[in-house]
């Protein structure tokens, strides 16, 4: 997005500001559809996760996606959308019995990954179809957070565990309808993506009623110039030649389901904060902004680059700057950063800030969640506004002591 757009929409709403470019969301979608356009029957749900703002969800339903949704609460958000029931996944992991049982009366689609609510479910409701997640026990993430797929993760019943979900599949008379995994987070090597995906099609050939086969995402996107990405259209290549031929051999079409996030999101997104303070240190210089890790957790989190720039003054002297946040903690968003001459009143524009960034901020130190807009066809919609210390007090009971 242009920055003198970014400085515009922030003087108009203030800052910290999350901006949303709705264009780049659009052509991700259509570059993984694109990717495997050879599949016939293909099916995109979009993982509510990364950026569960309605207004964005609205986005997806209008390009047609599904979504993939992990909490009763994110289901009751698609609904509110506007999606058809039977175009929701729910995907949760070490909820109760009662919250999958409260969602299935919704008529959404099922996923369970543990063999105890597999029974459960199975012995209560045997005529309603459920998709199996498993755990392929193949590390094909980045950061050790987010791979899941490995043999000490919490998601997905093992795949050594395939006996047991035949005898609780005999036993209660249940029907699966899919098979899914999800193997993590900024995937790059293609060939052992694809190794699990032998795994998995191994897992579907023991069930004879499956109608589509869930890969799960995790497809790495760019964070800085020059950066590595998943190879989207080699793997729609290979990946969809592949489906296609299994498909044949188990005698009729699937549907190949993914469920990007990061993908999808998150190059759309800027986070935009003004500088508060330049502090000099014996051996630093600190730029620090009127925002922390409440808004903003990932790079401490996970370790995960977000590349900084000074909008305000982008063609300035390039100096090395630490930017932290006004966190009492240690906040760090980036250690050393060459950036153009910083003053206190510019803004930095952090780029990647579109998945897991506001989903995952927080009141801590009672300060305000920012306030967020979409770029939509030229226009900026303001799609959620900033807190006000009457949010800070909504649910808070006060009593007399």
């Amino acid at each position: 997005m242009d920055r003198n757009l970014l400085l515009s929409l922030v003087e108009k709403y203030d800052s910290p500001l999350y901006v949303y470019d709705a264009s780049k969301i659009e052509k991700q979608y259509k570059r993984i559809t694109n990717a495997f356009s050879s599949v016939k029957s293909l099916k995109i749900n979009y993982a509510v996760k990364a950026l569960s703002n309605v207004s964005v969800l609205k986005l997806f339903k209008k390009l047609n996606s599904g979504i993939d949704t992990v909490s009763i609460q994110e289901v009751h958000l698609g609904l509110k959308a506007g999606f058809d029931p039977k175009d929701i996944i729910f995907t949760p992991n070490g909820v109760s019995l009662q919250e999958i049982e409260n969602v299935a009366k919704l008529g959404v689609n099922i996923n369970i990954d543990n063999l105890s609510i597999l029974e459960q479910f199975g012995q209560k409701y045997p005529n309603i179809p459920v998709c199996i997640r498993i755990n392929p026990h193949v590390m094909a993430g980045g950061h050790h957070k987010i791979s899941v797929g490995h043999i000490d993760s919490k998601f997905g019943i093992s795949i050594y565990q395939v006996p047991h979900i035949k005898r609780v599949v005999e036993n209660t008379g249940m029907h699966i309808n899919g098979i899914h995994m999800h193997t993590g987070s900024d995937i790059l090597d293609i060939d052992t993506f694809l190794r699990a995906t032998e795994i998995l099609l191994d897992t579907v050939k023991e069930f004879e009623t499956i109608d589509f086969v869930d890969f799960g995402s995790g497809f790495k996107v760019p964070y800085k110039e020059n950066d590595i990405e998943t190879n989207i259209e080699e793997l729609g290549e290979r990946l969809g030649k592949r489906f296609n031929d299994f498909c044949a051999e188990y005698g009729r079409e699937l549907t190949l389901m993914f469920e990007p996030g990061k993908f999808l999101v998150s190059e759309s997104g800027k986070f935009l904060a003004e500088v508060n303070v330049i502090k000099q240190t014996t051996s630093t210089v600190f730029a620090g902004i009127d925002s922390g890790f409440n808004h903003l957790i990932r790079p401490m989190m996970y370790e995960s680059y977000h590349h900084i720039s000074n909008i305000s003054n982008p063609t300035g002297r390039e100096r090395y700057y630490t930017v932290v946040g006004y966190i009492c903690e240690t906040d760090t968003f980036g250690s050393n950063r060459k950036i153009s001459e910083v003053t206190e009143g510019d803004i930095l524009c952090f780029d990647n800030a579109g998945a897991y960034c506001y989903s995952m901020a927080s009141n801590y130190n009672s300060r305000y969640r920012p306030a967020e807009v979409l770029v939509y066809k030229g226009k900026d919609y303001l799609i959620r506004e900033r807190e006000t210390f009457d949010d800070i007090l909504r649910n808070q009971v006060d009593i007399d002591l």
